[in-house]
């Protein structure tokens, strides 16, 4: 939380205004999700080390992401010349540069992206330093308003800091609050009122709480009903600053949501623009890139290929050259990114900043590709009897999640998982069976499904197969319809995991968008030498035919 020291030259002076833009600055850090992405090549490590992920719901994902990190990459790739030595104000400089990118990047694809207080860890000694230095303050502010008569200065103090936040979150046309505000936390009256023996704080204090509850967020009203009922001054006060704190998250958060749409396209501008700076002085760094395309083309081409006749026409051969169009094979090269090794393949140079994320919706996607098999293996043997049970295919669902949990740590074993998978699932398959006048599995039936269920782990299931097949299939539609509004149909077989997927994929296609919007011209070029040369050879290839 935003930090509230004060300390005097006896102790106690320090302002808390001085702490607020040191901390909203580590709050922006630590906001985001700790994972980076994973090394790909040295060249781009400039890249690399400035980026950091928001936090997402799914914690588990992001610590087996962390855990199969990979290391570097090509460690036999010639190295180029030693580089120049740099000043640490030019490190300074771009250190600071990339951490602002990363910072915008970070907002813009991620929907759900919000400040939240800093939490230091338990034992750490900045937590026993800000510790210490917050009982110091508190400690000599009840010293002073104990002492008799009672001194107020740091009180005004607080007050002042009161006031000051107060007015940070007016809006230009709040004239009468903001005459209110300055008119009852009048600093220099209040300077008279203390030396005259006058001054009734806890009136002003009550003035500061009805004013926060005027401006705070309807979420943080039931923070002021607690206020009301604390009546020692300075407990009151420690908790007045813990409110204002986060009144301060929300204003924040506000202001971030509302950006969003402008930051979106000069945060695009300014990473194209930081790329191409890279690019100017390492010539070779879409390498990477020009595969990953290449490979994407070379996949299309031999799918339309063998939806050709073997010997096809000329026209059926200029058919599949324009077939091949530049969104086609971007939206093929991004769909590879779901297949992608990340332990033995570098990633590409332009995604490479959002590495950890395609990896985490990767690991979300063979997980929810098991759990669509098991369901629809399920409802296969039970028939039409447990479809149309309300929270049945919930609660399959939060069987094979529980069970599936870490089913990408190496010392994972799927088998074993899936067994006890298969004996949970045919224990409530039965029990709802019976709760609803139908007649429970026998043994035999039980056999088969759980078999079923185990066979999910050999890699050529042709359930699995198929499923994956149509999950790819929507994410595909689901790219090439992203302008629309609406999603795609939902493939036939996947109805009991409709809502995952679709938040899987609002996920994907905005990370996929906002790439190509900053990388686009560069996908272009790169592609208009691959679709050159391809339709060449087809044509090539019509002639001798």
């Amino acid at each position: 939380m935003f930090s509230h020291s004060a300390m005097s030259e006896n102790a106690c002076s320090f302002p808390f205004s001085s702490f607020f833009s040191f901390s909203i600055r580590k709050q922006l850090k630590m906001s985001q999700n700790p994972d980076k992405p994973h090394s790909s090549e040295e060249k781009l490590s400039g890249l690399e080390d400035g980026q950091e992920s928001l936090d997402n719901p799914d914690q588990s994902i992001r610590k087996r992401i962390r855990q199969s990190a990979p290391g570097s990459y090509r460690d036999d790739t010639p190295k180029s010349s030693p580089p120049r030595p740099v000043s640490v104000e030019e490190l300074m400089e771009t250190a600071k540069g990339v951490t602002n990118m990363a910072l915008a990047h970070e907002i813009v694809v991620n929907g759900d992206f919000q400040i939240k207080p800093a939490e230091l860890p338990e034992h750490s000694l900045e937590k026993k330093v800000r510790d210490i230095v917050h009982k110091a303050f508190w400690d000599c502010l009840e010293a002073q308003l104990k002492e008799d008569p009672p001194t107020y200065d740091h009180a005004i103090k607080l007050l002042g800091e009161i006031k000051e936040n107060l007015l940070s979150f007016l809006l230009p046309g709040h004239t009468r609050l903001r005459n209110q505000i300055t008119e009852v936390l009048d600093l220099d009256l209040i300077k008279q009122e203390a030396e005259n023996g006058a001054l009734d704080i806890s009136k002003l204090v009550e003035f500061v709480i009805g004013m926060m509850g005027t401006l705070c967020a309807p979420a943080r009203d039931e923070e002021i009903k607690k206020l009301k009922d604390i009546h020692e001054i300075v407990p009151l006060f420690r908790a007045i600053f813990s409110v204002l704190d986060l009144m301060k998250m929300d204003m924040a958060n506000f202001a971030v949501s509302s950006i969003r749409p402008k930051l979106m396209q000069q945060s695009a501008e300014y990473e194209r623009k930081k790329f191409q700076e890279f690019l100017e002085k390492q010539p070779n760094s879409l390498d990477l890139v020009t595969n990953w395309l290449q490979e994407a083309a070379d996949d299309l081409a031999k799918l339309r290929s063998n939806k050709l006749p073997p010997h096809g026409s000329g026209d059926g051969a200029a058919g599949e050259a324009s077939a091949l169009c530049s969104t086609a094979v971007q939206n093929q090269a991004y769909l590879k990114l779901l297949k992608w090794d990340h332990v033995n393949r570098p990633f590409p140079e332009t995604v490479l900043m959002d590495q950890s994320r395609f990896q985490e919706i990767q690991l979300e996607l063979e997980q929810l590709l098991l759990t669509g098999t098991v369901l629809l293996v399920t409802f296969s043997a039970a028939g039409s009897a447990l479809v149309d049970i309300p929270g049945f295919a919930e609660k399959i669902k939060t069987i094979v999640k529980v069970l599936l949990t870490g089913m990408h740590l190496p010392s994972f074993n799927l088998k074993e998982s899936l067994a006890t998978i298969g004996e949970k699932v045919c224990a409530e398959v039965n029990s709802c069976l019976s709760q609803h006048g139908f007649t429970p599995f026998t043994a035999e039936r039980e056999t088969v499904l759980k078999g079923q269920i185990q066979a999910v782990a050999n890699p050529d299931n042709t359930i699995c197969k198929l499923i994956d097949s149509r999950i790819q299939k929507f994410l595909e539609n689901y790219l090439a319809s992203s302008h629309q509004k609406s999603l795609p149909a939902i493939p036939g077989g996947l109805g009991p995991i409709q809502r995952e997927l679709e938040e899987i994929a609002v996920k994907y296609v905005r990370l996929v968008n906002y790439n190509k919007m900053v990388f686009s011209p560069y996908y272009d070029a790169v592609l208009a030498k691959i679709l050159t040369k391809e339709e060449s050879q087809l044509v090539g290839k019509s002639k001798e035919s």
